[in-house]
């Protein structure tokens, strides 16, 4: 920009008036105290920086902004350089205020305030201009990728001054980046990558990429990029029955979690393929079966596949009796508990219409108690009667084997006395009737 040789001429002539009458007076207008005051500014760029100098004391001494060329912007109210985008806002004896609009970072720099006196005096005030970092980019994502990958991901912002700080999120939560700051002239280039290995868990991730930055007072700028992860599936099957019994409605459902979706699944029973489909509906992922019953029994498989690879998993379908009586629990023991035989024979020996007002149709499911009671009772019947047998022969072969040698004698004698005599006689003639064999 160049000065209006017709105005500098006359700021000069004006300036050398000044000096004479000044010397003619023989006064000197640089009183102590009398000294132009200053601030430092900060502006972001692009904004307005609005420079003031003032004078407490001053006997009408002119006011001059300088900028850091040593170009005089404004002497007094009378502005020295054509820039439109320099304007005076208030100009007296005592301030001297003017605005830069729309300020770019060659702005900045040391700008001066001078106070005409004898000699002249001057204020410095040092005019800082922020560099506005660009949005963010985030290069290196590669779409889709597959797990497995190592990937970097790289976030760079330009025109930042002083040099921005770059922060990761992966989702809402913040992860450590490496971060490289190079200059470019007065502004500076930031970079920030973060490397990994990528999992099915980051399919769907939010990374973000934020830009802290003194001149972003408001809102930070920021740019996210959502990871798409391509990966094999995995198979399970979720039946909607703990325990299947005849005549029951089952539904198996076969969850699979790859990308791309394996759609469709396909279903097996024991290699081959559904017997029943008017019984056993195959929709989409689901298997169902409308009723079951025995002829269901066998191993079910769900296979999926996708680009990447395929999985399968199976399912062993035991459908039991349905129960007469409505169960106590739908999930049967694991280990069932025999009856307490003791009790059931005491029970149904001591209570016959235990017997009475049990449900005859009830038999077949309780037919094994039955059979276990009856074999018990005829075993302790059968022992009951050979104990009787062995006493009835012991006693009888045994009998008579007790008597007295009174007994003995009194087989012929007409009394007591004789025949405890014959007794006696028997002993003592029993010499006599030994008898020798030759």
């Amino acid at each position: 920009m160049k000065l209006n040789s017709h105005l500098v001429f006359t700021l000069y002539t004006v300036y050398g008036i000044l000096l004479k009458v000044m010397a003619s007076k023989g006064k000197v207008r640089g009183v102590s105290g009398q000294y132009p005051l200053v601030q430092n500014m900060t502006v972001t760029e692009g904004g307005t920086a609005n420079m003031t100098c003032r004078v407490e004391y001053n006997d009408n001494t002119s006011l001059q902004w300088s900028n850091p060329a040593q170009q005089t912007l404004f002497f007094g109210d009378k502005k020295a350089l054509r820039d439109n985008r320099i304007e005076l806002v208030h100009a007296s004896w005592s301030e001297l205020t003017i605005s830069v609009s729309d300020v770019t970072l060659s702005d900045e720099g040391m700008y001066t305030c001078s106070l005409f006196t004898m000699p002249v005096r001057t204020a410095k005030a040092y005019l800082t201009v922020l560099g506005v970092p660009e949005k963010p980019e985030i290069d290196g994502l590669t779409k889709p990728a597959l797990e497995g990958d190592h990937i970097t991901l790289t976030c760079i912002t330009q025109g930042s001054k002083p040099a921005a700080d770059l922060r990761w999120f992966r989702n809402e939560k913040e992860v450590k980046g490496a971060k490289e700051v190079n200059a470019s002239g007065k502004t500076f280039t930031v970079r920030s990558s973060l490397q990994m290995y990528v999992d099915r868990k980051d399919d769907g991730v939010a990374y973000t990429c934020k830009v802290d930055h003194v001149a972003l007072t408001q809102t930070p700028q920021q740019a996210t990029e959502v990871l798409e992860v391509h990966y094999p599936p995995r198979v399970d099957i979720h039946p909607s029955l703990t325990v299947t019994q005849e005549g029951q409605y089952l539904k198996l459902e076969c969850v699979s979690n790859g990308n791309p979706s394996p759609d469709p699944v396909t279903w097996t029973k024991d290699g081959g393929e559904i017997p029943d489909l008017d019984r056993m509906i195959v929709e989409g992922r689901e298997l169902t079966f409308t009723s079951l019953n025995k002829t269901d029994n066998g191993t079910y498989r769900c296979e999926a596949a996708n680009h990447l690879g395929n999985s399968r998993a199976e399912y062993v379908l035991y459908v039991y009796d349905a129960p007469t009586t409505s169960p106590q629990s739908t999930t049967p023991p694991l280990h069932p508990i025999p009856p307490d035989t003791t009790e059931l024979l005491g029970t149904y020996a001591s209570d016959p219409t235990v017997i009475g007002n049990r449900d005859p149709n009830a038999l077949g499911q309780h037919g094994t108690d039955h059979a276990l009671i009856g074999g018990v009772v005829a075993v302790v019947v059968f022992v009951t009667l050979c104990l009787i047998i062995v006493l009835g022969r012991y006693l009888a072969r045994h009998k008579g084997t007790y008597l007295t040698n009174e007994a003995k004698g009194a087989d012929d004698a007409p009394d007591a006395d004789t025949a405890i005599i014959n007794a006696e006689g028997n002993h003592a003639h029993a010499e006599e009737k030994k008898e020798y064999f030759i």
